[in-house]
């Protein structure tokens, strides 16, 4: 006889037809934030069926009520297995789970920025191609998390943890033919049951037809009266987010038990008073409890009865929803066995726990959270045509290795801190990782969620700017000129034996401030070379000001080679004492000038000492025109010239100790404007060849081959005096008086300053 569903009260449909499968009985559990699972028992007539043809398809079962009506439970297959033949029929067991526990089948490390726990979720949900749930029931404002990450888990665990830390419940709610994933938060989601006021007989046997409680038991357990946690948020440094509640539940002496806990994972005091109250209502969701037996088919989580008639009075009237459900039904097939048909009897039981209707549920978060074991390396990204991109406390953004979805641009990550060797206010150090780079990610007490970048690491793509291990001894700082540049900015330190060495490179400027004293000691030579030469061009200049004194000592020669002019000014400065030039040369000085000349100009007087010989040696004319001159020579001096002109403007006295003496190679003539008076202490004499004239105290006596007086002759004549006026000397060019240019101030902006603020 073919078997038939028509008239049990257990019934199923699935994919496979009518009355291909007659259930038989049914075992599972229904409860709140947890997945159900039914197992099938079932029979049939067909002994070949592909497990293709149900695994993974959905089916529904119900049990009929005393109404009529029948309680549904719809599910998808997730096991079917053929089991032995018994009274001429095969034996089958199937699994029915919810379509949420095909979230357990896929695992991902994936990234969700910028959203809520309920956003996330429906994009799990969307992307898996679910649509039957329903989150109208979520009532409370949640926070949206800038940065939440999947990893190495799978969906259905990433989903669960997220509603349990934000204290979102859910349920399921059956239909023929479907069932649907209910997500809330407050009481509100509680729905009245069918059986909605159930009753506890108080005698055995009594109100048999109608369901009922069967038995009944309502603990207590205590709880803590405080529940703390508190986090640190790095924009915030100095505010406290600890936040605290206390219970609703009063125990003696609970209040002075708290539970505390570090991190909380949020930013703001707000959302940590939310969470922080969450916690504490999850704590008390085991404090009120009660738990019995019923013949309720329509018992589920979600679901609220009323206590009609029981057998305790104090529970009468109270309200309860269902937490969780655990269900038996059995209905054996009949068979005939010789000329009996052997009918076996139906049944349905349920345990269930249940909670005052008034409190409402908070899942308890018992799905971990995925730990990093260790570091990581990730590359650094950022938008395209960039080469640094950082925010304003210098935080990146990364591409991580196991991210699938990433762009490998901004969007690829959270802004990331990234640990640096020293970190103050308004000091420190800064290195930003640059996009390419690949960088070493640690995460804050392992938290996916939190990660921290501690360093930067070489590959393949991204090499050291020197060989390896040929530069082994090579310690370096070496920059990038960016954007798009090829230059670079370096200090590196040789540490070869023999070959020690620190190399400086700037690209292009380079300022120094030393606040007070600056001391240098070089042991071997010192090259300096300023400026740039280049396809015939030079340029660089060298600029110095000290403020006060400057001393150079040099051990032992100086030498300058100035290719263009040489300007040296003393004085006319700030200084009021300034203006003189001192130079003390131990030995000899040699001046050597071109063909130009030397121009002096001196304002006062001059004074020179020689305590030598002075030779001057002038190969062309030399000038010389002076207001006075006062001559004193206290050795010999001597004058040899070919003409010598002299033309006094007024008196000239010549006065000689001892002798003075005139020859002239051919006339030597004296004539004066009025007088000519020649006076000797002894004797003059005039003598001309054998002649002469002689003048003495005695006499006068004139000697002459023929002596004539009055007696006619006539006076001799000489060319006369024809002195010529010097030629006036040129005037000295005056000395270029420019001032030096002003240097250039190292950091004219306002950096390498502390503030204090």
């Amino acid at each position: 006889m073919a078997i038939t569903q028509k008239t049990r009260l257990l019934n199923l449909t699935t994919p496979l037809g009518e009355d291909t499968l007659v259930l038989t009985g049914f075992r599972g559990t229904e409860e709140m934030s947890r997945l159900f699972r039914f197992e099938l028992d079932m029979i049939g007539d067909d002994a070949s069926i592909a497990p293709a043809d149900i695994v993974g398809k959905n089916v529904t079962f119900s049990i009929e009520r005393e109404n009529g009506q029948r309680r549904y439970f719809n599910g998808f297959v997730s096991y079917f297995a053929l089991g032995d033949m018994e009274h001429g029929r095969q034996n089958y067991s199937a699994v029915v789970v919810p379509w949420l526990w095909f979230l357990t089948q896929t695992s991902d490390c994936r990234i969700f920025q910028n959203k809520t726990v309920i956003e996330i979720v429906e994009q799990v949900f969307q992307e898996l191609g679910f649509s039957d749930y329903d989150t109208s029931e979520v009532k409370e404002t949640h926070k949206t998390w800038e940065y939440c990450v999947q990893y190495r888990e799978t969906d259905f665990n990433f989903v669960s943890r997220l509603l349990e830390q934000e204290g979102i419940f859910y349920y399921f709610r059956h239909e023929d033919g479907k069932h649907t994933l209910v997500l809330a938060d407050s009481t509100t989601a509680y729905k009245d049951c069918d059986d909605g006021e159930v009753d506890y007989p108080t005698t055995v046997g009594e109100d048999a037809i109608k369901d009922h409680i069967t038995s009944w038991q309502h603990r207590y357990e205590y709880c803590s009266g405080k529940w703390a946690h508190t986090d640190y948020n790095f924009e915030t440094p100095k505010t406290s987010l600890l936040a605290q509640t206390n219970s609703v539940v009063q125990l003696p002496d609970n209040q002075k038990y708290e539970v505390f806990d570090f991190p909380g994972q949020y930013a703001k005091k707000s959302e940590g008073q939310s969470e922080v109250k969450w916690r504490m209502e999850e704590e008390e969701v085991a404090y009120d409890v009660a738990s019995g037996t019923s013949l309720c088919k329509t018992f589920s989580p979600g679901a609220r009865f009323r206590i009609g008639t029981h057998q305790w009075p104090s529970e009468e009237g109270k309200s309860y929803v269902i937490t969780s459900v655990q269900h038996t039904a059995i209905e054996p097939m009949a068979y005939e066995t010789g000329a009996r048909e052997i009918v076996g009897e139906a049944s349905y039981t349920n345990s269930f726990t249940c909670i005052p209707d008034s409190v409402v549920f908070r899942p308890a978060r018992t799905t971990p959270k995925p730990r990093v074991a260790g570091v990581q390396t990730a590359v650094v990204v950022g938008p395209k045509g960039e080469e640094i991109y950082c925010d304003k406390y210098g935080r990146v953004k990364v591409q991580f290795h196991w991210d699938r979805e990433g762009k490998k641009d901004e969007n690829s990550s959270c802004w990331i801190r990234v640990a640096q060797n020293l970190a103050g206010r308004k000091w420190g150090f800064m290195a930003i990782p640059r996009i390419g780079q690949e960088v070493v990610v640690d995460f804050l007490e392992g938290d996916p969620d939190r990660p921290l970048i501690i360093g930067s690491v070489y590959n393949a793509d991204q090499m050291p700017p020197y060989s390896l291990p040929d530069n082994q001894t090579r310690t370096y700082i070496k920059t990038n000129s960016s954007k798009g540049g090829d230059g670079f900015n370096e200090l590196f330190f040789e540490d070869k034996k023999g070959q020690e060495r620190v190399f400086l490179h700037a690209q292009k400027d380079m300022d120094v401030r030393v606040r007070n004293d600056s001391k240098t000691r070089i042991y071997g030579n010192r090259h300096q070379i300023i400026g740039w030469e280049k396809d015939g061009q030079k340029g660089g200049d060298q600029r110095e000001m000290v403020y006060q004194d400057k001393h150079l000592d040099v051990k032992r020669n100086q030498v300058e080679h100035i290719e263009g002019n040489y300007q040296l000014m003393v004085g006319n400065g700030e200084a009021d004492a300034g203006g003189e030039f001192d130079l003390v040369v131990e030995k000899q000085t040699r001046l050597k000038v071109g063909d130009q000349g030397v121009s002096i100009t001196i304002e006062g007087d001059r004074k020179e000492k020689v305590k030598g010989t002075q030779s001057l040696t002038v190969e062309g004319g030399r000038k010389e025109k002076l207001a006075s001159l006062d001559l004193t020579i206290d050795g010999d001096c001597k004058e040899k010239m070919a003409n010598h002109s002299l033309e006094v403007g007024q008196a000239q006295h010549i006065k000689s100790g001892m002798t003075q003496a005139f020859e002239a190679g051919q006339e030597i003539h004296i004539k004066g404007g009025m007088n000519v008076v020649i006076e000797a202490g002894m004797q003059l004499t005039l003598k001309v060849g054998g002649n002469f004239i002689t003048i003495g105290p005695a006499g006068v006596d004139i000697q002459g081959t023929l002596v004539k007086i009055n007696s006619g002759g006539a006076p001799g004549s000489g060319s006369g005096c024809s002195p010529q006026s010097p030629t006036s000397p040129d005037d000295p060019d005056d000395p270029q008086e420019a001032a030096p240019t002003t240097p250039s101030l190292a950091h004219k902006e306002k950096t390498g300053q502390k503030s204090c603020d």
